[in-house]
């Protein structure tokens, strides 16, 4: 319970972060790829979606614009929404900032996994279906905990800048230092971010793995469990937190302290 604490609550370590950062790589690729097989759409890709934005504007195909603007607003919403939590809680002294957009995901999780068939059908404005926006909030939100708890270190639902900054530090690995050339001049990795990037590049990929499975031979009921992973990070910071969330609810919910009344002349 300690170690779960630890791992979403305010205060953090390159531990804390590396550790949450592998786990949360791990669920990214498989909501990813799992998702990948019901809606045919990576919805952590902006990028892609960015192209599909300037292709079909010159193509003259609205409608895929249409999607392609519907899914970065859901995209950066989530990311937004967790920007609103995280520092709606530091500015009430919570330890379960980054615990709170956490659960939110679960939650939408938990509820992507029952009615995702439902959804599925559900039209939107932007000329795709509910859940092809739902997943790309869920991808927003948990790649904004991410960045704001390892102040943009660390990413873990898409991978370029992983790939990027792996093969930076193998370049330099492999980098041949000529004898004679003074120390501070050397070129060296750093084994630390190696050993990172390596690890949260295989777990996306695992988490990819899984997901993909999971969808193909259990559906969308498949991601109650990785839910409840989120769950068990999210629920012991905010249980920690209760009787001041208590003591915030009661004040919201107290009526507001009625004026005066005039004075009697």
């Amino acid at each position: 319970m300690r170690l779960l604490r630890h791992l979403t609550g305010r205060h953090r370590t390159t531990v804390t972060n590396r550790t949450l950062g592998l786990l949360l790589a791990f669920n990214a690729g498989a909501i990813n790829a799992g998702g990948f097989l019901v809606v045919h759409m990576y919805t952590s890709h902006m990028t892609g979606f960015l192209s599909l934005v300037a292709d079909n504007l010159v193509l003259g195909n609205m409608t895929l614009v249409l999607s392609a603007i519907g899914t970065l607003w859901a995209f950066m919403s989530g990311a937004g929404s967790t920007a609103i939590l995280v520092n709606w809680a530091r500015h009430q002294h919570l330890r379960s900032g980054f615990a709170l957009p956490l659960l939110l995901e679960a939650v939408l999780m938990l509820l992507f996994g029952l009615m995702g068939a439902i959804t599925l059908g559900w039209r939107t404005p932007f000329a795709v279906p509910l859940t092809v926006l739902l997943l790309a909030y869920i991808m927003g939100l948990q790649n904004a905990v991410v960045t704001k708890m390892s102040s943009a270190q660390i990413r873990t639902t898409h991978m370029t800048g992983i790939v990027t900054d792996l093969g930076i530090e193998m370049g330099k690995a492999l980098y041949w230092n000529r004898s004679g050339t003074p120390r501070e001049s050397q070129v060296h990795a750093n084994k630390a971010r190696l050993r990172m990037f390596a690890s949260l590049l295989g777990m996306f990929t695992a988490g990819g793995v899984v997901g993909a499975a999971g969808f193909k031979y259990v559906g969308f009921i498949w991601v109650v469990p990785l839910a409840s992973i989120l769950l068990a990070l999210s629920l012991p910071p905010l249980a920690a937190d209760r009787h001041r969330l208590a003591q915030l609810w009661r004040a919201r919910r107290a009526p507001a302290p009625a004026e005066d009344a005039p004075a009697r002349r």
